[in-house]
């Protein structure tokens, strides 16, 4: 496999262990108005990949079908919604504030935690391998800039998240080096099915555009369900709303410069 695929896929891995590794270095807990700034720029950066690495590629993809060309990019995008709601239905339901939401007493706090977030990001790792899948099928609407600067888009979003999963584990009682772990293993599932779907790149090109929508619609729905609310709730929302902006600019300007 060309080395520059390679690291494109360990990219935001390398983002979530970072931001996990924050939990090394710092003592506390991270601030309510760290965490807001955070979530609000992690909000912003996925919105952008979605729209410019996702969706627009999806559209382009199904030109050849005339005024019918959204339908791929409404049913992917549909699913990837239902996709995440049946999750949210299945398994603990993490929010930021260090609680989770039903009684699953079979599972430690701190697992049900990485359990969450590993499981919502499934389709993040799917939505870099489907653009490496489509650049390797030469589809012209994504080039390997392009498939870069969504790597890259999703590990900025990943660096906060890795924070914000280690350091309330290390809050809750957790030693720091299991904390930083728990962190890892999160974002180790993104490169696995990155590169799983590379590898089905003969079922993925007929229905790349669906599946692009797909992954656009399940990053939308965590920005929604969970960072929305977060950076919104309690004082200094206006924090969360700046970042958030901050996010969505610095991807935007990655992805059309990179693309």
């Amino acid at each position: 496999m060309d080395s520059k695929v390679f690291w494109g896929m360990m990219i935001p891995l390398i983002g979530t262990s970072a931001g996990s590794a924050c939990v090394l270095f710092m003592k506390k807990n991270l601030s309510e108005n760290v965490q807001k700034v955070l979530q609000g720029f992690a909000s912003g950066v996925m919105i952008a990949a979605s729209i410019w690495s996702l969706i627009i590629p999806a559209l382009e993809q199904s030109e050849d079908m005339g005024k019918l060309s959204f339908i791929p990019a409404v049913v992917g995008f549909a699913l990837g919604i239902v996709f995440l709601l049946f999750l949210d239905s299945t398994i603990p339901h993490m929010h930021l504030d260090n609680s989770i939401e039903g009684s699953h007493s079979n599972f430690s706090k701190s697992t049900m935690m990485v359990l969450a977030v590993t499981m919502h990001n499934i389709p993040v790792g799917m939505a870099v391998g489907l653009v490496y899948a489509g650049y390797f099928a030469s589809t012209g609407s994504i080039t390997a800039a392009s498939a870069l600067s969504l790597a890259l888009g999703i590990a900025i979003q990943n660096f906060p998240e890795g924070a914000i999963i280690s350091m309330p584990l290390h809050a809750a009682g957790e030693s720091k080096w299991k904390s930083f772990i728990y962190g890892v293993l999160s974002g180790v599932v993104e490169p696995i099915f990155g590169f799983m779907t590379i590898l089905a790149l003969n079922i993925v090109v007929p229905v790349l555009p669906y599946l692009l929508s797909f992954a656009a619609g399940a990053m939308m729905y965590v920005v929604v369900e969970e960072l929305i609310p977060e950076m919104s709730s309690g004082r200094h929302s206006n924090l969360g709303t700046i970042s958030f902006a901050v996010g969505f600019l610095v991807m935007m300007v990655l992805d059309v410069t990179l693309g």
